[in-house]
């Protein structure tokens, strides 16, 4: 869902974005809603929602009144009404839609001072703001110099232009408290604009910047995901993950957003399921449970004297047993339960054409054949060594017959 700049050149390569996220398709602009309403027309007599939800860089959404009954659309460049001056921003979203966004946020549409929507951009409102756009970068390292030289343990990520030119909004992560008030004089004497500095937390920079995650596509955090809940490690255990804060963080240094998506689907199947500290007493001995799987809802069980020795048990087998446990009964043992669960394997592939087998290379020659190699190899070493050697003699008896036959005779 690109425009035509975001196609590929005449020799292959790539074009890249060159209107950097601001173009009318709206289809390479993060956290994008798609107005599944555009296509309805509102019943007689009703008028159109006066709200629109406007984009700013990266993730920022803000929602403006339309007092002046613009015709808008989603992709459409307007000057919005800022603290001072006016902002630059896209309609990502327009209609009845805006209406439930605001309701789901918790927005409160009926008051009377809401900022308004000004006009559409003109060309050199567009201009304007793409030249503070390509100064962002450059302002950034700077602002991180001087940070560095006032020893403040802040880490600016991200800087965002007011439309005008006239304010920039420096985004900043720090652990502790920052006294950034010499910072702020001199950024305002170096750059010659209004500063305002905004802390946010990790996940929010991570949404900012964006990124590949571990699963091979983009963020959800800077794609789709707008709001934030609490993770807690208490997901992975449910989800019977390995506790490795290497795998289970992501690109921001947190829990991973994805360990809430199936949590739900594991707490159902938890409800009526053992837990894992289930001990079952027998007559053979105490059993411990050392593994579970939830979906096949089987458990898998070991006697205290032998825990490498482990019986799979079903779910209602384990109920079973812990019935009479409760009664002060005691089960025989577990093996007459294993037994029921063993399931014989089907065979997947049969070799029907006579083919050779892939694994035919894979396996080890026996050691009897390999020391019988080794003595032929010997023997036939030793054979050429007094072959070569007959050979030698045989060569120098005949060099020495045929000197003799060559001197002449003495008369």
């Amino acid at each position: 869902m690109g425009c035509s700049s975001c196609s590929t050149g005449k020799d292959g390569q790539p074009k890249g974005c060159k209107n950097n996220g601001t173009c009318g398709t709206d289809g390479c602009n993060k956290l994008t809603v798609f107005d599944w309403l555009s296509n309805m027309s509102l019943p007689s007599g009703e008028k159109p929602f006066d709200f629109v939800e406007v984009r700013f860089k990266n993730s920022r959404k803000e929602f403006f009144q339309n007092t002046e009954n613009l015709s808008l659309s989603i992709g459409d460049v307007v000057a919005t009404q800022a603290s001072s001056g006016h902002d630059i921003g896209m309609v990502t979203l327009t209609g009845e839609l805006v209406r439930v966004q605001m309701k789901r946020k918790k927005e409160d549409f009926k008051k009377e001072d809401y900022p308004k929507v000004y006009r559409k951009a003109s060309q050199k409102d567009i201009d304007t703001w793409q030249k503070c756009r390509n100064r962002e970068e450059e302002i950034k390292k700077r602002a991180r110099e001087i940070a560095i030289i006032l020893e403040l343990q802040m880490k600016i990520s991200d800087v965002e232009f007011q439309g005008d030119g006239s304010k920039a909004t420096f985004y900043y992560t720090a652990e502790d408290r920052v006294d950034f008030r010499q910072l702020i004089k001199d950024m305002a004497k170096a750059f010659g604009i209004r500063i305002e500095m905004r802390q946010i937390g990790y996940r929010q920079e991570a949404q900012r910047l964006g990124g590949i995650g571990s699963c091979g596509r983009e963020l959800c955090c800077s794609t789709w995901l707008h709001d934030f809940r609490s993770v807690s490690t208490s997901a992975a255990r449910y989800q019977q993950l390995s506790l490795n804060p290497q795998k289970l963080a992501g690109q921001c240094g947190k829990l991973k957003c994805c360990l809430n998506y199936e949590l739900d689907v594991y707490l159902d199947a938890l409800k009526d399921f053992p837990s894992q500290e289930t001990r079952l007493f027998t007559e053979k001995g105490l059993a411990f449970c050392q593994k579970t799987d939830i979906f096949k809802q089987q458990l898998w069980f070991s006697y205290k004297d032998e825990p490498a020795n482990w019986h799979v048990l079903s779910k209602d087998q384990v109920n079973e047993i812990l019935d009479k446990n409760k009664k002060k009964e005691k089960v025989p043992s577990l093996e007459g339960y294993a037994v029921d669960n063993v399931v014989e394997e089907k065979v997947v592939f049969e070799n029907v054409v006579g083919q050779d087998s892939l694994t035919r290379f894979d396996r080890p020659k026996n050691k009897g054949n390999r020391n019988r190699n080794r003595n032929k190899n010997k023997s036939r070493a030793n054979n050429n060594n007094t072959s070569g050697g007959n050979k030698r003699k045989n060569n120098t008896r005949r060099k020495k017959n045929t000197n003799r036959k060559a001197k002449p005779r003495n008369e």
